[in-house]
């Protein structure tokens, strides 16, 4: 069988080394091989698309074969109920961030899951609301500018969470929308001035975070450009 192939390669890559490094960068240690992202694209050149196989993959709860089962697997072919379940198994962020940046953005539940995963309190399922907003708004160039800022209350919300994958989130988040085009530039700081005076150290770090990256010269000159 396919999924037996791909598992005996992925092995072949362990990397005891690697796994105590990725550790150190918060990845989960559980049930990981050490295998770098570069292989994994390498590997997933390889490999037929398939949704059947996708959740094969999944299965294992190897982290690198969850990254290389959102590599492989089809978009249209994704469920409602597929993502429920691969967003409850998430336990790392590195896993969260693969499967929505290959997978669940291009998926047409991608806003609906923004909205209901915002709303949820598990830390990862929270992450990749967040996490999702990011990758639209560096991918979905035919998204209107209203529809960034009508996630601003969403933001907001999450920006007091204290824990650390969440906020990394929402602050990639604001960040993406702030680099789109000049406008949300202005607006995504100009809703982090008001922000961070919040009571709350998350939003406050959040939004300063933000504001070095969005008022830097270096973005100024590029979106200028872009325009």
């Amino acid at each position: 069988m396919l999924i037996n192939i791909i598992l005996e390669k992925l092995h072949s890559f362990k990397n005891t080394k690697n796994i105590e490094g990725m550790a150190r960068f918060g990845m989960s240690s559980e049930n990981r091989l050490g295998i770098s992202i570069y292989t994994l694209r390498e590997i997933a050149k390889e490999i037929p698309k398939s949704n059947k196989l996708a959740k094969e993959l999944w299965k294992t709860g190897i982290a690198e074969a969850r990254i290389l089962a959102s590599m492989v697997d089809k978009p249209e072919k994704v469920t409602n109920a597929q993502m429920e379940k691969w967003v409850k198994d998430f336990n790392s962020w590195d896993v969260c961030d693969q499967v929505c940046d290959n997978l669940f953005q291009w998926t047409k539940f991608v806003y609906q899951k923004i909205d209901e995963w915002a709303k949820r309190k598990e830390e990862f399922v929270m992450r990749a609301a967040f996490t999702l907003v990011a990758c639209v708004a560096f991918h979905h160039k035919e998204l209107s500018d209203e529809y960034f800022i009508n996630l601003f209350p969403i933001i907001q919300n999450a920006s007091t969470d204290e824990r650390n994958f969440v906020k990394k989130a929402v602050n990639w988040a604001i960040r993406n929308i702030g680099k789109r085009n000049l406008k949300l530039n202005k607006e995504a700081i100009k809703f982090c001035k008001e922000f961070k005076k919040i009571d709350s150290k998350s939003a406050r770090w959040i939004a300063n975070d933000a504001l070095r990256e969005l008022q830097s010269e270096k973005i100024h000159i590029r979106l200028q450009k872009k325009k």
